[in-house]
């Protein structure tokens, strides 16, 4: 029991197929954030999902804690961003010191006008919460709580799954299985699937505390910290006064010795002092390890967050990732399924989300060996980067107590056309959006907010009108049924007066779009559903559009 939290229970009801064999076209298994993000996009979009879960209440403990910018615009587009924001403590800047002294510090956010901080900490078991009552919203998601899959038979045009309940059990012949049940991936192991990869010989203890303290909003990270000698630790602020700290252990300890109130207070005590009065919240003790499947679609079935890939906390990479795979894989599924794109599209998720996952496995790999370094030579690099770095600045970047989470760059996605012409900046084929200010119909609000769940072609216009016959033909572009939404972003008022009629004008306020995106007049960029770029143009023409529409969903 949490003193700041009580844990809803969520009824079982009994199946009324009970010795039956039914049929559905999309299967969800695992109610985590990834799993409930996945059904929730699916249905949303007005696919029939069946959500499956063998327990019946939201996350023991506080687990996954830090959710990223883009991470927080991908619960915007599935109606449960601002709920984690609004509970959520938002922050940008984190501190990394050798002993007591702090010799580097960075801002995840450093420019204005984003809609969205850096990061947001929030205990998982609210976001679960949260992602529960939007589901709850969407007719067409139905949850089972209490329902295990306990075989699975995978074939070319679908799954068969054998469901076990507290009143018997039932089978399920599905079109698309969608796995998302953590870590342990009990469907992984029915199917006989590896996962591949380095489990760290260490263990860190993560205590939540409940304190009144005035620390401000920041990420702390400390090296060989007096109070806890030759190891490391980390602090971050949750919501409801709840503090997280994560102790250095060692891979020699006792786990179940070293998770006794008494002792986890000691440490606190020595970190904290006398003068922080603190309650214990809750207590574990965890290994961790980078490691993925070689292949996240197995047939018709498909494997989203943990299930799929792994990866230590440093840098909050985990459930970061996992959403960012729903976020890939649902647009793909759904034009499959209404026909309208080739079962090859698919896999492209794999291709996508799999560099994804090296590169945070990359990442998540250098950061730990820094951390807990295993080699006397490691350990010696290591602590001279933490001793130049307390006097000259290029040491400062060599500093690494965990390489936050960042969105991944498809740079190399098949999916994306390439640039014909020059552009700086960074938002090139296969990167997620920048956000930018804009007013719509003169009220305030967000670019991302105006784009996500389909094809939309972005054409900025500088101080003359778009020529109508342009925009008309661009908004009779349609491959194998798919069309695009063409918006506008005006310089200004005047321009978007001039542009208006039966296409959707955005002004981009202070400039950022110009700016972020390099957009001169008739700039042009095609965004895929999940908000990534796949093409763009100086001088867009209907024909160049439909064949990066083609291309973009395999077409």
């Amino acid at each position: 029991m949490l003193s700041t939290y009580t844990y809803p229970k969520f009824a079982y009801r009994c199946p009324t197929e009970i010795g039956q064999r039914i049929s559905r076209r999309i299967v969800v298994v695992g109610a985590g954030p990834v799993g409930l993000a996945m059904a929730i996009d699916l249905a949303q979009q007005g696919l029939d999902v069946l959500l499956l879960d063998d327990d019946n209440t939201v996350s023991l403990g506080s687990r996954g804690l830090c959710y990223a910018k883009r991470a927080l615009e991908v619960l915007d587009r599935i109606g449960a961003g601002q709920m984690v924001v609004d509970k959520g403590v938002s922050w940008n800047v984190g501190r990394t010191f050798n002993g007591n002294e702090e010799v580097y510090s960075f801002n995840l956010l450093p420019e204005p006008d984003h809609e969205r901080p850096g990061m947001i900490n929030l205990q998982q078991y609210y976001l679960e919460e949260f992602l529960l009552k939007r589901a709850g919203e969407l007719p067409h998601l139905e949850i089972r709580w209490q329902n295990k899959v306990t075989a699975v038979e995978a074939r070319d045009d679908g799954s068969t799954i054998t469901v076990e309940t507290a009143d018997g059990n039932y089978t399920v012949d599905v079109d698309w299985l969608i796995v998302g049940d953590g870590a342990r991936s009990g469907i992984r192991r029915l199917l006989g699937l590896d996962i591949e990869g380095k489990v760290f010989q260490d263990r860190f203890l993560i205590a939540d505390v409940v304190m009144k303290a005035d620390f401000p909003a920041e990420r702390w990270f400390w090296f060989d910290p007096p109070f806890h000698p030759n190891q490391s630790v980390l602090l971050h602020r949750e919501a409801d006064n709840v503090w997280r700290i994560d102790f250095q252990l060692g891979w020699d300890v006792d786990p179940e010795e070293e998770k006794k109130p008494e002792k986890v207070i000691s440490r606190i005590k020595a970190m904290l002092g006398e003068q922080h009065a603190f309650d214990l919240e809750w207590v574990s003790v965890y290994t961790f390890q980078c490691r993925r499947m070689k292949d996240f679609r197995h047939r018709r079935v498909f494997f989203v967050g943990d299930a799929a890939h792994q990866v230590s906390p440093f840098g909050a990479r985990g459930a970061n990732s996992g959403l960012q795979d729903t976020d890939n894989l649902a647009w793909k599924l759904k034009l499959v399924i209404e026909g309208q794109a080739p079962d090859r599209l698919l896999e492209s998720y794999n291709e996508e989300r799999a560099y994804a996952a090296d590169e945070n496995i990359m990442n998540s790999t250098r950061s730990t060996d820094f951390i807990t370094p295993k080699s006397a030579v490691s350990k010696m690099f290591r602590n001279a980067v933490l001793d130049l770095a307390r006097q000259h600045r290029f040491a400062r970047a060599l500093v690494n107590s965990g390489r936050l989470s960042v969105p991944s760059f498809l740079y190399s996605s098949s999916l994306n056309t390439a640039d014909q012409e020059s552009f700086s900046g960074k938002m090139i084929p296969g990167a997620p959006m920048d956000d930018a200010p804009v007013t719509v119909q003169g009220k305030s609000g967000w670019l991302l907010r105006q784009v996500g769940d389909r094809f939309t072609v972005l054409i900025y216009a500088d101080q003359t009108a778009l020529a109508t016959d342009m925009l008309a033909q661009i908004s009779a572009v349609k491959v194998n049924g798919i069309p695009v939404a063409p918006i506008v972003i005006a310089a200004n008022a005047v321009v978007a007066k001039a542009c208006e009629g039966n296409v959707k004008v955005l002004v981009d306020v202070n400039g950022r779009f110009r700016e972020r995106y390099d957009a001169k007049h008739g700039t042009a960029y095609l965004i895929r559903p999940d908000q990534h770029v796949a093409a763009r143009w100086r001088n867009l023409d209907a024909t160049a559009l439909r064949a990066a529409l083609a291309r973009a969903t395999c077409n």
